[in-house]
């Protein structure tokens, strides 16, 4: 069965990951689990360098020769296929629309089930439909309202509002790489399943951010919000109150580059791609 590389490709880094600190609230909280890479709190000095150094080059040099042997012909990200963006141009930081809220404990079956998973975002019409099935497993009789409505491929919800333990369940990448595709800038979350906030940072498909309390009791579906990503804070236009947000900390330029080959590229970290 073919599979989406990204997974095989973070898997070389899991040791990387898993021997940080956990958060006494719920295991899987990003922010708290994995400091020691992605926190500007915590030894600011070391934390880029420590994730540059150590899961970078295990990353990469794995992924390539991987992509070499069974996906030759994949040379970027998905979001940097998917999408027309110039790699000049940097991706911006403040996010305004409509919301979509949902609750806690939302799994990866509920984000894209696994039926779809067939679908490759290697190419940019299998990339554009598993995007239009985004949240299509969510259930009707506790979400009335459709993230996506029907005959539209995108959806008009932008930002995503969520609970505790958000993208629990498997492993898989297609989860946020389908928001991505579907519109989505930016997830904000009480705290999230540790595999879903790094396969956000490696395929730079959105911003998974977390909240400083329960925002997904304080809004509701076809709120019109702002995020500010550099500012830390949401803004609720609809009902005319503000949020703070953690800061996404070193994960950031990451996303913002594109994921982490676009990153590495940027940064000379290996060499840009070769012109077709």
């Amino acid at each position: 069965m073919r599979r989406f590389y990204f997974g095989k490709m973070a898997m070389a880094t899991a040791n990387t990951f898993q021997s940080l600190s956990v958060s006494k609230k719920c295991i899987y909280h990003p922010v708290n689990s994995c400091s020691k890479l992605f926190s500007p709190h915590n030894s600011p000095q070391k934390s880029l360098h420590f994730f540059q150094k150590n899961a970078f080059t295990s990353l990469l040099s794995f992924s390539q020769n991987l992509r070499k042997s069974v996906y030759p012909t994949l040379l970027n990200p998905p979001r940097a296929i998917g999408t027309s963006q110039s790699s000049d141009a940097p991706e911006q930081r403040v996010f305004h629309g409509e919301c979509f809220v949902v609750y806690d404990n939302i799994d990866t079956d509920q984000i894209i089930p696994a039926e779809y998973l067939t679908l490759v975002p290697s190419k940019p019409e299998e990339y554009e439909k598993l995007g239009s099935y985004a949240f299509i497993g969510l259930p009707d009789d506790k979400y009335k309202k459709k993230f996506i409505e029907k005959g539209q491929a995108k959806t008009k919800y932008p930002i995503v509002i969520a609970g505790d333990n958000f993208g629990c369940g498997s492993s898989r990448e297609h989860a946020p790489v389908a928001l991505g595709a579907a519109g989505v800038k930016a997830v904000l979350a009480e705290s999230y399943a540790r595999i879903f906030f790094r396969n956000c940072v490696a395929t730079g498909e959105l911003y998974p951010v977390e909240t400083e309390c329960r925002v997904c009791e304080e809004c509701e579906t076809g709120h019109i919000v702002t995020v500010e990503i550099d500012g830390n804070k949401l803004i609720n236009h609809t009902t005319e109150k503000e949020y703070a947000l953690k800061p996404i900390g070193d994960a950031g330029p990451v996303i913002e580059a594109g994921g982490v080959f676009a990153y590495a590229r940027k940064t000379g970290m290996i060499a840009s791609s070769p012109s077709a």
